[in-house]
């Protein structure tokens, strides 16, 4: 496991009218303080990433659908840099990852339907200067194929 990345079971409470899933707490020991709650899109088979951030700490699931979602350890000085930690996340598998500033992640829509990711960082969004910084999907600079592997 990358140092840092945290992952939290979520716990779904189900009765006849549906089921709510609690997401993140503010007793939740991974939590630390509040930016903004966002949700994005992957359509199947679509790629978004790779992006890192030097200040924000990243809270992600994903509420619909699954996604496979990919972090890679940037960090220098951490014990686990240039490790890589694969997490398939959604509908069959409701975990909540905690994502470390310094280690770069993307997302890809997996299955037959859009997974619907939240993020709930720790920071709000600069428009003016965002604390994101992009790195190409399939550029080679972070070691990882994002191709399904068959077999």
């Amino acid at each position: 496991m990358i140092k840092g990345v945290e992952i939290k079971n979520l716990r779904v409470i189900p009765d006849e009218r549906g089921f709510l899933m609690e997401i993140l707490r503010n007793d939740d020991p991974l939590f630390d303080t509040f930016g903004q709650v966002y949700m994005t899109v992957a359509y199947p088979g679509v790629v978004k990433g790779w992006h890192y951030h030097k200040h924000q700490t990243d809270r992600m699931t994903v509420v619909k659908g699954m996604a496979k979602i990919v972090l890679y350890d940037m960090r220098e000085q951490s014990p686990t840099h240039g490790e890589i930690g694969e997490f398939f996340v959604g509908e069959k598998n409701p975990v909540l990852i905690n994502i470390p500033c310094g280690v770069a992640h993307g997302m890809k829509g997996i299955g037959t339907e859009p997974a619907y990711m939240i993020n709930v960082p720790t920071h709000v969004y600069d428009y003016a200067q965002p604390d994101e910084f992009r790195i190409a999907p399939h550029g080679g600079e972070i070691p990882y194929d994002w191709s399904r592997k068959d077999g």
